[in-house]
């Protein structure tokens, strides 16, 4: 089955592609977090892509979006929520012939939507830290992909979050990871993205 026709159009695997994609994945996100204007350089790289830092997304359980020990914070598994709602739901899949009979996802739209997990992620970030250009190290990124059994491309949607990292942050956003396959996420969300920074 197809994706919903409101998702995002699909990423070429170029990473200056995955900026615009994203970019129309998140477009008309209000920025209450940044205000009128970029508060950090990091803010100001992600509106140079044509991105805006949303408000923090509500939990939907019991935890908190983020939290610091020591030197480190610790985020919370990040949902693609855009506006507050999640633009597509379903499992990926690389073929139209997925083995299940929801609607599924397909890789190049999974990734933009890791990208956005990954914004999302900097903006709980920022709610315990109060200043972006405090990160030193992004230290490790885990993705996990609402996978349909036959898909294996798991890192190469995870790439929608590490190259957004590595263009707002640049040698402070490389970083270990993990991409993990899944038989279903919270919200029968497509990608998850949760992430582990260093700061000053």
């Amino acid at each position: 089955m197809s994706t919903p026709s409101e998702a995002v159009p699909a990423t070429p695997a170029g990473a200056e592609n995955v900026s615009e994609n994203t970019a129309a994945a998140t477009a008309g996100t209000a920025s209450h977090a940044a205000g009128a204007g970029a508060s950090s350089a990091v803010e100001q790289r992600l509106a140079e892509l044509g991105l805006t830092l949303p408000d923090v997304a509500a939990p939907v359980a019991a935890y908190v979006p983020a939290v610091i020990s020591g030197n480190h914070v610790y985020t919370s598994g990040q949902l693609p929520f855009i506006n507050g709602k999640l633009e597509a739901t379903g499992k990926v899949s690389a073929g139209s012939a997925g083995a299940s009979d929801e609607c599924t996802v397909s890789p190049e739209d999974a990734k933009a939507y890791a990208a956005v997990c990954a914004v999302n992620a900097l903006a709980a970030v920022k709610s315990v830290i109060g200043d972006l250009d405090r990160i030193t190290r992004i230290v490790k990124v885990v993705g996990f992909v609402s996978s349909d059994p036959s898909f294996t491309g798991q890192p190469g949607v995870i790439n929608g979050a590490s190259e957004l990292l590595g263009q707002v942050l640049g040698d402070a956003g490389q970083h270990a990871r993990s991409a993990v396959g899944v038989s279903v996420l919270p919200l029968d969300s497509p990608v998850e993205v949760e992430l582990i920074a260093e700061f000053a």
